[in-house]
């Protein structure tokens, strides 16, 4: 291997590898093993080595349950110890060089997901030779996102985030040795990573550790206090059968046994308490300060630039799925507008006959999974919208674009299905059914148009495509205008005026 593949980092030097193209440095350690009096912990730095470390292959992914969606390579183990992270640069980059760094967080509702899967291979990007992309890695479910910290005198709420929050502090030390730029670093995940960008923009902490932001799918107020997240740890503790002044023994438990319990809370919660998660986000008091909902409307968000935008159907798949996540059924939209009108008594919810009445014009079957769709992710986008774009240049959008087939399949533009896009994999397995009655000439050329805005993005803070296609004007108020991503893309203004006319625009969301 050539001299070039051999980097220095602060904690010792990473051997990588090229294709002559693009340079790939896959599963760095940025952290200690997170493992035995560590676990719900803040992570801390790793051990130095002289030697090059080999950084040729992805390092293992999070603990977690199984899923039919997210299946990662051959060779990609589980474990706890799992907090790497990957770069892909262009293959030219040098130190001095100073490439903007587009640093992605995965998605997998705060309790699936990994660097390692297919669909996030940095070389589309890195290979244009205008940005690094790193991905990050966080501990995910339980071992993630449980907070103990009022049964542990030790335990350290939102250890996933402090996982992210190291990363990026590794990013800024680092970068500049694989010719990075750590003035130009853009934040940017989809789903729960973008729940993190989203919760990030109002902790202080993170101050410094990125210039710019993308939220795609937030669900930006599915963010808890800690009574809420101290129901769930007790709940654990219960099923466990660990007593709660017995906490610390948890540590000693083995980690798939506590994977295990929490997949079966994270499943039941929503189910009990609709239209919430049982791992997400807590406003802790101390590194999450405040509700990041109430943040974004008083104006107080990190001034950072921030792509925000959603799918036009998110909530189809969870619907296909029959996954309790989002609530879809009348009985299960009931329930939860009630709860939220019994724990937010302060906030103007809509009455149900109101909500009803402004989706009849759907049919019957469509109307559910649009309400879910609005209260879940819209309308949380469009409320940080409202609230950030008075602290600097805020750009919405909405993903409408699918193919004929996912149309044909009542799947359109689901939650997720921008990815392929973003990412510019498309079609990367034989079991990858999305383009089989055709449109991927298209796609290609949707892909083209996105990447080429992201990646503007994070150059100069400029969302330009590089054709001649619709330019994407900041969100302002009152004008609220976004961008229409489809076949073509559409400037387009008041695009939520109904959402807005029926949710209002103070945020809704649970305490």
């Amino acid at each position: 291997m050539a001299d070039n593949d051999v980097v220095d980092t602060v904690h010792g030097p990473v051997r990588g590898t090229s294709d002559g193209s693009v340079r790939s440095f896959r599963g760095i350690r940025f952290a200690a093993p997170p493992v035995g009096e560590l676990r719900w912990r803040a992570p801390l730095p790793p051990d130095p080595w002289t030697e090059p470390a080999d950084a040729t292959a992805f390092g293992p992914m999070p603990v977690q349950p199984p899923n039919q969606i997210i299946v990662f390579p051959d060779g990609v183990s589980q474990s706890e110890d799992c907090l790497f992270l990957n770069v892909w640069t262009p293959d030219s980059a040098r130190p001095g060089d100073d490439l903007p760094v587009m640093a992605w967080v995965h998605g997998g509702a705060y309790m699936f997901g990994g660097t390692a899967q297919p669909l996030f291979d940095g070389r589309s990007f890195a290979h244009t030779g205008e940005v690094i992309v790193v991905t990050l890695a966080y501990r995910v479910g339980a071992l993630g996102f449980l907070d103990l910290s009022r049964l542990l005198d030790d335990a350290d709420p939102n250890p996933a985030l402090r996982d992210v929050m190291a990363a990026l502090r590794w990013v800024q030390q680092n970068i500049g040795a694989f010719g990075g730029d750590p003035d130009r670093v853009t934040l940017f995940g989809e789903s729960a990573g973008g729940g993190i960008v989203t919760t990030l923009l109002t902790v202080p902490e993170a101050s410094g550790l990125f210039a710019r932001a993308i939220a795609e799918s937030s669900p930006a107020t599915s963010v808890y206090g800690q009574d809420r997240s101290e129901h769930v740890a007790r709940t654990l503790l219960n099923d466990l059968g660990v007593d709660a002044s017995d906490a610390a023994s948890l540590r000693g438990l083995d980690a798939d046994r506590i994977t295990s319990a929490g997949m079966d809370i994270f499943s039941r919660i929503p189910h009990d308490d609709p239209g919430t998660l049982a791992f997400a986000p807590v406003v802790d008091g101390d590194l999450v300060p405040q509700h990041p909902p109430a943040v974004f409307a008083r104006g107080g968000s990190l001034p950072v630039p921030l792509i925000i935008g959603t799918n036009r159907d998110e909530a189809t798949l969870f619907t296909r799925m029959k996954s309790p996540l989002m609530p879809v059924s009348t009985e299960a939209l009931a329930a939860m507008t009630a709860d939220l009108r019994a724990e937010r008594p302060d906030l103007d919810v809509p009455a149900d006959a109101e909500i009803a009445g402004a989706y009849s014009g759907l049919r019957a079957p469509a109307r559910g999974p649009a309400i879910s769709r609005d209260l879940g992710f819209r309308m949380p986008t469009v409320w940080v919208a409202e609230g950030h774009s008075r602290v600097a240049p805020t750009y919405l959008y909405r993903f409408d674009w699918t193919t004929p087939l996912l149309r044909l399949l009542g799947i359109g533009a689901s939650h997720g299905t921008e990815l392929p896009y973003v990412w510019g994999n498309l079609a990367t397995s034989r079991k990858d059914i999305t383009f089989r009655l055709g449109g991927l000439r298209t796609g290609r050329a949707v892909s083209t148009r996105m990447q080429s805005r992201w990646i503007g993005f994070a150059v100069d803070g400029v969302p330009a495509a590089d054709d001649d296609s619709a330019p994407w004007q900041p969100y302002t108020v009152p004008e609220r205008r976004s961008l229409v991503i489809d076949r073509t893309d559409a400037a387009v203004t008041d695009l939520d005026a109904e959402g807005l006319s029926v949710w209002g625009t103070t945020p809704l969301a649970f305490p």
